[in-house]
């Protein structure tokens, strides 16, 4: 850990503060093994999460109480938050916004920009029948498939609402253009499910659409919130995208390298579900007979529709195995890296302050994670 001891933003005088959010930024920068800690690089914006969480979980009595529940326990099951505090984090280049009135409206788009992903997910679950998420039940394993979904609809609701929140037109434009984004991206992917002669650039496509699509809507409109001029809105977009980009290809390769028990699934899912994503397409690049490996996942999808999964598993069981054994894990590891690289280098004519510290050492976070 950067800093052993337990401390909290308001018990640290400002300079020690950013004396701490620097050399974690610098120790990432100079990519010497060191363990990047999320919280360090978080203490700038932590009352700003603090608000977005209360935010997110103010639930209206009112609703139906099944689902009031279920929304609780969702946002409780939350991540890293790292959507809502690059919001946060990218509305501070033209003055600090933190403390006034103003900064409600960032808290909302980080709200807005927290609350859609996890729609996505909860739509996620019902396209995928999924039952577990990270080891725990989905709602999709106690509620219906339309229930759920309904209950996702809610969620793209209070989203929406959110967004609104910013009394900014451009941002609500934004978010909405996200949204479409997302689904159109999630219809590409159900279309190209089990196509193994499909392009990478179709790969490329899909998680800009799922994923980075996301980051830049956090980072563009907080951008537009904090009133930049447009170069400087759009090295921020350019940080979003390129952090999700590096964000969903790290997420990919876990799906390969990571254990049940940490990922809550099999290893390999998303290519037992028809899904293709970079690790695989390095694989085939790679492969002496890729043509070989194609045959062989058509043929065992051809026998799972006719009654025989069986075939199918093991056929996706040898090649996760087989892709573990080689190169392809880390050729899509260095493409990470260079989305990762390409994020910090649209930093480099923001304001030198802490919150761009923030920003740079969250790039290597993001290369180092394990779940």
């Amino acid at each position: 850990m950067l800093i052993p001891q337990l401390v909290t933003p308001q018990s640290m005088p400002r300079r020690t503060l950013e004396n701490a959010v620097r050399q974690a930024a610098i120790e990432s920068l100079q990519s010497n093994g060191s363990v990047i800690d999320a919280t360090t690089l978080f203490m700038p914006i932590r009352a700003g999460l603090r608000q977005v969480e209360t935010k997110l979980r103010d639930v209206d009595s009112s609703i139906f109480a099944p689902l009031a529940e279920a929304f609780v326990n969702l946002i409780g099951s939350g991540g890293k938050r790292l959507r809502p505090a690059l919001a946060l984090l990218g509305s501070e280049f033209n003055g600090s916004l933190q403390g006034t009135a103003y900064y409600n409206r960032v808290v909302a788009l980080a709200a807005s920009v927290e609350m859609l992903h996890t729609a996505t997910l909860v739509h996620d679950d019902v396209i995928d029948g999924a039952l577990l998420r990270r080891g725990a039940p989905t709602l999709n394993a106690s509620w219906s498939g339309g229930s759920t979904a309904l209950a996702g609809n809610y969620l793209f609701g209070m989203a929406a609402r959110f967004s609104a929140e910013t009394r900014n037109m451009r941002v609500i434009e934004l978010f909405s253009d996200t949204l479409r984004i997302i689904v159109d991206g999630e219809l590409r992917q159900l279309k190209d499910r089990h196509n193994f002669e499909q392009h990478k650039e179709n790969y490329y496509q899909r998680i800009f659409a799922k994923t980075a699509s996301l980051f830049c809507a956090a980072t563009e409109g907080a951008a537009i919130l904090s009133g930049l001029p447009g170069e400087r809105i759009a090295d921020l977009r350019a940080y979003g995208y390129n952090f999700g980009m590096a964000f969903q290809i790290v997420d990919d390769i876990l799906d390969f390298t990571g254990d049940e028990a940490t990922l809550g699934k099999p290893a390999g899912s998303d290519l037992r579900q028809g899904t293709l994503t970079l690790p695989f397409f390095h694989y085939l690049q790679l492969h002496p007979d890729k043509d070989s490996v194609i045959e062989c996942l058509e043929t065992a999808q051809m026998l799972a529709d006719d009654g025989d999964p069986a075939a199918w598993q093991q056929t996706v069981a040898h090649v996760v195995s087989d892709l573990r054994a080689g190169d392809a894990i880390e050729a899509a590891r260095s493409e990470a890296r260079t989305f990762l690289r390409r994020a910090e280098e649209s930093l480099r004519l923001l304001p030198d302050n802490i919150y761009r510290h923030s920003m740079y050492g969250l790039c290597e976070y993001v290369v180092q994670r394990t779940q």
